[in-house]
């Protein structure tokens, strides 16, 4: 009868137009992965002309199938460049969440939960899930329209005490700007190797710099360096201009000469510059946990400096900086410290 339910349910999935990617069951500990999609009103009409409707990956654990049992859920927002379908083991990538969690669960290191992570790969390779006319209200879809989504197609436990919210590199700098935004939807973040968290367009040199001037069509993006292309999407979430086709911002020099108002646009948008006007919302967390590996200096330094400040402040949190580079330990840092984490701060009834 179990496995009956599981099938109708698939098959009424597929009938409703979701695309659903199953792992293979090996084990008691593996769970399932489903591709959907969930539409995005204040994605409609960005300038970039990306989808309203954005693909998200969903994780249910090895006891979804089981009953009528709800859980917890976990939103894990990815990095710049990458997406849902990297992270999930769609495609091939450096890390295979859904294989991950498995380990976890197997190893008894975390509690069931679903976990869930939406496409913000966009024209510029990543939303920075900030709020702009040209990539679209970012902020909005992953705190209500997708939880909204996600609470009415899955059995969750629809509180902000059952919901915690992850992300790594541009996907933790987007986890600590709307958690501590709304701590009404998300009671719990954690931060892996958290981008952009200070006010800086210093690491940009001239050469970079020219590079990002340089670009006049959104095809040219795919071309340049990587740090190029965060340069443009920075401009495109944090200063964006609708007056400016074909790509809809501004960036902070023109032929080179810093623009101290578009200077002042991206300072505004670090987490780090605008942390003390959150404060309260801070402490209303339950929960506040991030990471950096050492090789990564400037995330590490800002790692470090969102510490002070947490403490400065009296909010308790965890915090560690440890030997590794972006990527090399991330796998095992949401095996062995995230999900436990998670397990530790979300209610489970």
């Amino acid at each position: 009868m179990r496995s009956l339910r599981w099938t109708i349910g698939l098959i009424l999935a597929i009938a409703i137009g979701a695309t659903v990617h199953v792992f293979p069951q090996t084990g008691a500990s593996s769970g399932t992965v489903e591709r959907v999609k969930a539409h995005g009103k204040g994605l409609e009409g960005n300038l970039a002309g990306d989808a309203a409707d954005r693909e998200v990956s969903v994780y249910l654990p090895p006891g979804y199938r089981e009953g009528n049992r709800r859980y917890p859920v976990i939103y894990m927002l990815h990095g710049f460049t990458d997406d849902d379908a990297r992270w999930y083991g769609i495609q091939k990538h450096w890390i295979n969440l859904p294989l991950v969690i498995d380990k976890a669960l197997a190893g008894g290191e975390a509690r069931e939960t679903i976990v869930v992570t939406p496409n913000a790969f966009t024209r510029y390779q990543g939303s920075m899930y900030s709020n702009s006319v040209t990539t679209g209200n970012w902020e909005a879809f992953v705190a209500d329209e997708l939880v909204a989504h996600i609470d009415r197609h899955y059995r969750t436990i629809a509180a902000a005490a059952s919901r915690g919210l992850a992300g790594h590199s541009m996907g933790g700098y987007g986890a600590l700007r709307i958690g501590m935004k709304r701590p009404d939807v998300f009671s719990s973040v954690y931060l892996l190797n958290p981008c952009c968290l200070t006010p800086n367009t210093g690491l940009a040199d001239g050469k970079r710099i020219a590079e990002a001037e340089a670009v006049r069509t959104p095809e040219q993006i795919e071309k340049v360096e990587f740090l190029t292309k965060a340069l443009l999407a920075s401009g495109a979430a944090w200063s964006p201009n609708p007056r400016k086709p074909p790509l809809f911002l501004d960036l902070p020099w023109v032929n080179g000469a810093l623009q101290a108002e578009i200077v002042a646009k991206w300072a505004a948008n670090a987490p780090l510059a605008m942390i003390d006007q959150y404060i309260d919302n801070l402490r209303r967390l339950k929960a506040i946990g991030f990471d950096a590996g050492t090789e990564e200096a400037a995330i590490a330094a800002g790692v470090r400096r969102l510490e002070r400040t947490l403490t400065d402040y009296g909010i308790a949190h965890q915090a560690e900086v440890y030997e590794g580079n972006h990527t090399n330990r991330v796998a095992e840092r949401i095996e062995k410290t995230m999900l436990p984490f998670f397990s530790r701060s979300l209610a489970f009834r």
